[in-house]
């Protein structure tokens, strides 16, 4: 995985991003799309102490949310901007949320979704050199400074 930093956080370069929600999606060979939550945005919202996510086989339309996460001092929607199935969750957040904290891109993965119109929705995203810029822009605007991993 190719990344960039910005003021410590992480932005891997070949996912693609909803930058004001901090979702990263990543397109898996088989059609499915994983999302989870960025390194910024786990870092704003601190270490998480709970996790729901929607059961496999729930229907989530465009801009709903598919899991919500909790921390100490947050609690908030991880929204999909695809109309969607879920057919998978990481269950380990169940026991061990924080892994969206320690590896947001790794094992802290949240859903694995299938889209019903990957192509149109991919649009709405910004992936590589643009969402590079945009997720540094909304860096410097939040005063986000991430903590090495």
């Amino acid at each position: 995985m190719s990344e960039v930093k910005y003021k410590g956080c992480r932005i891997p370069t070949e996912l693609y991003y909803d930058i004001e929600n901090q979702v990263w999606y990543r397109l898996e060979e088989n059609g499915l799309v994983t999302i989870g939550a960025t390194d910024v945005g786990q870092t704003r919202a601190g270490r998480m102490v709970n996790v729901r996510i929607k059961q496999p086989g729930k229907r989530v339309q465009k801009g709903k949310p598919v899991a919500s996460l909790e921390s100490g001092k947050w609690t908030g929607p991880v929204p999909t901007l695809m109309d969607c199935e879920v057919v998978e969750r990481n269950e380990e957040l169940f026991d061990t949320p924080d892994l969206i904290n320690d590896d947001p891109y790794g094992r802290g993965w949240i859903a694995k979704i299938k889209p019903d119109n990957l192509e149109r929705d991919l649009k709405e995203l910004l992936t590589g050199d643009e969402a590079f810029r945009k997720m540094k822009e909304y860096i410097d605007r939040e005063g986000v400074e991430c903590e090495p991993v």
